[in-house]
């Protein structure tokens, strides 16, 4: 591919995140100063990347991360928090407040 091409492909590629970051703007500021209900524009929505839900793995990493350095017991604590003895009894869906939780551990 010649650098023009490659050129012209990029220019492409930032009118279309350009037109997708003004369509959020518009959206957000009808939201928060217009009539409250968001205009979903479709060439908005195609942009927007999926959002992956929290696996296992991420989460026992992040964990075993915090108990090397010292915060095993209020890991424990944390797992009581959410109704489980080990992380694999945890329902997928308090993944996310988990991990908050374990983020400010030694912060405090």
């Amino acid at each position: 591919m010649s650098k023009m091409s490659e050129l012209s492909l990029a220019i492409e590629e930032l009118h279309r995140c350009g037109n997708a970051l003004i369509g959020i703007a518009e959206t957000l500021t009808d939201l928060f100063f217009g009539s409250g209900e968001p205009e979903i524009k479709d060439d908005v929505t195609s942009v927007t990347p999926e959002i992956k839900p929290i696996t296992l793995e991420e989460v026992r990493a992040v964990l075993a991360d915090k108990s090397r350095t010292g915060f095993t017991a209020d890991i424990r604590s944390l797992l009581k928090k959410y109704g489980a003895d080990k992380l694999s009894e945890i329902d997928p869906d308090h993944y996310t407040a988990l991990l908050a939780d374990t983020e400010v551990l030694g912060n405090g």
